[in-house]
C-alpha cells in the first residue's frame, strides 16, 4: 500500500486529519460508515496522477478527527455543512473534484447542489439522490438489507456489541455488503479509527440521527431528509453501483435515472459482480473507470 502524508484543517468547528496525495486542483474523497480514508487507497495515488491534490478526511466520529462536542446525533445536513466547509478550507472551486460513498455520498448530494461553486464535477459511489433512495426503503428486499438501521437504535446494547469478538460483527457487514472480499486490512483501519468508546459513539450517531424508529418514514422525516440532500447537482456526475450491493439494492433503471440528477456529462453504471467497496475490491478497474470519466469530461 502506498505510504500517504499526513494533513489536518479545521473545518465547521473541528479539526479533520486527512490522508493526501499528488499536487493541483482539490479531489475531495469522503468515505462511510463501517470504513474509513483508506478505502480511497488506491484512488487517491490515481488521483494523483491525474493532476489532483486528493484529499481523503476521517469524517466526523472517526480517529485521529477530533471528537465533535455533540457525539450523539450526526444529522445529514451536518455531512453536508462537513463537506462545503472542508473544501472551502482545502481550496475548491471550477476544477475541484468530490468523490463521496456511502454516508458520504448522503452529504455530497446535498453539498453539490447547495454550494456549486466549490466543485467542477463529482463521483457519486453506492448511494443515490434521496429521491430514489426513498423508492427503495419500503421494499421488503431493502428491509432486509437495512436491519441494521433498527438494530443500532438499541443504543444500551449495540456499542458493546460492535466491539465484542474483535469488530466481528463490522466483519459479518462487510461479508454481506462486498460478498467474496476479504475485509482484514479495511477492518484493522476500522478498529484504529473506532477503538475509543467516544469515537465509536458518535459515529453511530449517523445511524441515530437518520433512523430514530419514531420519526423515520414520516412526513416530517422526508421533507427535512429532502430539504438536507433533496434535489439535483449541476455539475457533471459519475454515479457507480454494484450488483452484489449488500447495503442498498438498484435497479439497472434506477442507475440509469441516476443521470437525470446530475449536470450535462454525467454518466450511471450498473457494474456487473462487485458490491459496495467496490473501491478496494477491484481497485485498477474502478481507477480506470473514474480516470477515464474525468478525462472525458475534461
Amino acid at each position: 500500500m502506498a505510504e500517504f502524508a499526513r494533513g489536518r484543517v479545521t473545518a465547521n468547528g473541528i479539526t479533520f486529519e486527512y490522508l493526501e496525495a499528488g499536487a493541483g486542483p482539490l479531489a475531495l474523497c469522503i468515505h462511510g460508515f463501517p470504513d474509513t480514508p483508506f478505502t480511497y487507497r488506491h484512488l487517491l495515488p490515481a488521483l494523483a496522477a491525474a493532476g489532483f491534490h486528493a484529499v481523503a478526511p476521517f469524517v466526523r466520529g472517526f480517529a485521529p478527527t477530533e471528537l465533535p462536542p455533540l457525539r450523539h446525533f450526526v444529522h445529514s445536513s451536518v455531512m453536508v455543512a462537513d463537506q462545503i466547509a472542508l473544501t472551502r478550507a482545502l481550496g475548491g472551486g471550477p476544477e475541484a473534484l468530490l468523490v463521496a460513498h456511502d454516508w458520504g455520498a448522503v452529504g455530497a448530494w446535498g453539498a453539490l447542489g447547495r454550494a456549486p461553486e466549490l466543485w467542477g464535477r463529482a463521483v457519486v459511489l453506492n448511494i443515490p439522490p434521496f429521491e430514489i433512495f426513498g423508492e427503495n426503503l419500503g421494499t421488503y428486499a431493502q428491509i432486509k438489507r437495512s436491519f441494521y438501521f433498527w438494530y443500532f437504535q438499541m443504543q444500551r446494547v449495540i456499542e458493546d456489541r460492535i466491539r465484542q469478538d474483535d469488530f466481528a460483527f463490522i466483519r459479518d457487514i462487510w461479508g454481506d455488503w462486498s460478498p467474496g472480499y476479504t475485509a482484514d486490512e479495511d477492518l484493522g483501519h476500522l478498529r484504529a479509527a473506532l477503538a475509543d468508546p467516544d469515537h465509536l459513539h458518535a459515529a453511530l450517531g449517523y445511524y441515530w440521527g437518520q433512523f430514530d424508529p419514531t420519526r423515520f418514514g414520516t412526513p416530517e422525516w422526508v421533507a427535512e431528509q429532502a430539504a438536507a440532500w433533496g434535489g439535483r447537482a449541476p455539475q457533471p456526475l459519475l454515479y457507480l453501483h454494484g450488483t452484489d450491493d449488500g447495503c442498498h439494492g438498484m435497479t439497472a433503471a434506477q442507475v440509469e435515472r441516476v443521470t437525470e440528477f446530475g449536470g450535462p456529462g454525467s454518466e450511471a453504471e450498473l457494474i456487473e459482480g462487485v458490491g459496495h467497496f467496490m473501491l478496494v475490491e477491484r481497485p485498477k478497474e474502478l481507477n480506470d473507470r473514474i480516470t477515464g470519466w474525468l478525462d472525458r469530461t475534461r
